[in-house]
């Protein structure tokens, strides 16, 4: 994450290709092999089913939206910490004090959250997680307000996450913007997440496999509705 102050300031659909009716013909040969989705798509293309096809169509747009990750936990460092010379703190109540109390998400040097970052849409929710402190935890809600652009620390030669192997031309490492909500009505310990993530991999709940446990290293993570809700639920708890 950048310095205190520092400011933080769907792929394209092309037309189907008119299905050659010797080529769909010759994959139905083998259609018994198919999954029954492949298998009714294949048959709708070589009968010239419309319809058919774009009920499948349908339903394959409709799986990749049940995939496309909708929420996201976000962490970040409260307490001062040095990188050849530079405060890399940055709490929420720093993201607060920006204007518009909006800031860029920068830093990131992890190819799979840079690729969750990529995969962020404006208007979606992430927890703000203070990391690497005293007591670990979820203080906020922020929202994103820009999408995937190449992150600037990359090319400069004196901050902490400068990226000597990328160009402007190929920028490996990208950023978001994102905005202050609000804060939890209490903070959310890690140790309290922790202790639902064990009860839930014997009962089933959603923290069951939730990314903070299973993929603890990484400081952007996905969540599902599921876990985003359960955990807000958490902050009515009273401690």
């Amino acid at each position: 994450m950048p310095p205190k102050g520092k400011k933080r300031g769907r792929a394209a659909l092309t037309a189907p290709k008119e299905p050659d009716f010797k080529e769909a013909r010759s994959e139905l040969q083998g259609e018994s092999k198919r999954p029954r989705s492949q298998r009714v798509e294949m048959k709708s293309l070589a009968t010239g089913n419309i319809a058919e096809t774009s009920k499948v169509e349908a339903h394959a747009e409709q799986d990749r939206n049940k995939r496309a990750h909708t929420h996201w936990l976000m962490k970040s460092e409260p307490e001062s910490r040095f990188e050849k010379g530079v405060d890399v703190k940055f709490g929420i109540e720093d993201l607060k004090a920006q204007p518009n109390q909006t800031a860029c998400w920068d830093g990131v040097r992890n190819y799979q959250a840079r690729n969750f970052l990529k995969d962020m849409k404006a208007g979606q929710e992430a927890f703000f997680y203070h990391s690497n402190c005293k007591e670990p935890g979820i203080a906020g809600i922020i929202k994103i307000v820009k999408e995937a652009y190449p992150d600037h620390t990359q090319f400069e030669k004196k901050d902490p996450h400068y990226d000597a192997s990328s160009t402007k031309e190929k920028p490996k490492w990208f950023m978001v913007d994102v905005q202050f909500m609000r804060m939890t009505k209490r903070f959310i310990p890690l140790a309290e997440l922790k202790l639902h993530h064990q009860t839930h991999k014997i009962s089933g709940g959603p923290l069951k496999d939730a990314a903070l446990f299973t993929r603890q290293r990484l400081s952007v993570q996905p969540l599902t509705d599921e876990q985003f809700a359960f955990i807000l639920s958490l902050e009515e708890e009273k401690h």
